[in-house]
């Protein structure tokens, strides 16, 4: 089963020429979930080529408008194709206000259901067949959430030896076997997956984090992930500008990477317009030096989340 993320903007504050307001996709087989949705989503998806219309749910991480003004559009664009499923729409208090709004004072014409979910509380806030996504509370100047998609476990190899040493012949029976389930043989005995099978193995993770003051706290919520996207909106020099505002330097992104312990990669994301091309090269330097498995995310970058065996 395929996983992969699509890095529609990577801009904070402002949209720029080469560089939109922060919003990525992330694919995971057919089904599509957009994380947040600033100025320039609909202009990354068509360059993408992207089957827009295939999303499932929008995970808004908080009402600043560097991260939704995007939003009435796609609700919009949804519109002009016939949609059967619902669209959800996740985020913290004022989302669903944002949304009324919008649909009130702009007259959309709107031929699908939207459903839209406040979060309360963190914890589960959507589920799906093998996977779950979680949100967590962050610190920024208005309610803001960070977010983390869980595949469940893996069943663990299958090992056919074992299998025609115990008297399964090759056939439906290991099917049913890698399925989970206990079969009969004809000489009256049985053979459960357990006997055939090695342990679980865990699913991917994927992590979402933007617009926050750094707090240690935050790490155990994105520990493990195979693909972390996370904030990195100043340089070093600036960390107490960054906590005034709310903010994370590329370091302390660098940090929550590091303690979180498990992290496979860290993507830095929402750049401050301030930073031009050499700029961000610095950013990256530095959270290199916390850690060594951060990259820089570009607008319309795809990146591809494998299984780690």
């Amino acid at each position: 089963m395929n996983m992969e993320l699509f890095v529609l903007g990577t801009g904070g504050m402002m949209p720029l020429p080469h560089r939109y307001l922060t919003s990525v996709l992330l694919r995971r087989e057919g089904d599509l979930f957009l994380f947040d949705c600033g100025e320039g989503t609909q202009v990354s998806l068509r360059k993408l080529n992207l089957r827009w219309k295939k999303i499932n749910t929008i995970f808004i991480s908080h009402t600043h408008a560097d991260h939704v003004t995007g939003l009435p559009g796609i609700l919009m664009l949804s519109s002009q194709v016939d949609r059967e499923d619902p669209l959800y729409i996740i985020g913290p208090p004022k989302i669903r206000e944002y949304v009324e709004e919008n649909r009130r004072v702009l007259d959309m014409y709107i031929n699908y259901e939207i459903i839209v979910r406040e979060v309360e509380e963190p914890g589960t806030v959507f589920q799906g067949e093998g996977f779950r996504v979680d949100a967590f509370w962050l610190r920024h100047t208005k309610p803001c959430l960070g977010y983390t998609l869980t595949e469940d476990e893996r069943p663990g190899v299958f090992h056919p030896e074992k299998a025609l040493e115990l008297g399964v012949p090759k056939g439906p029976l290991w099917a049913r076997l890698q399925g989970g389930e206990t079969i009969s043989l004809e000489n009256g005995g049985s053979v459960n997956p357990e006997q055939v099978m090695g342990s679980k193995r865990p699913g991917r993770k994927f992590g979402f984090i933007t617009d926050t003051a750094y707090f240690r706290e935050i790490s155990p919520h994105v520990a493990d992930t195979d693909l972390l996207i996370c904030e990195g909106m100043f340089r070093s020099e600036l960390e107490d500008s960054a906590r005034d505002k709310r903010h994370l330097t590329s370091t302390q992104a660098a940090s929550i990477a590091r303690d979180a312990g498990g992290v496979g990669k860290m993507g830095l994301i929402h750049y401050s317009p301030r930073y031009t091309e050499y700029d961000l090269h610095q950013l990256l330097d530095e959270a290199k030096e916390v850690f060594p498995q951060t990259f820089l995310t570009r607008d319309r970058q795809n990146i591809d989340i494998p299984y780690r065996e």
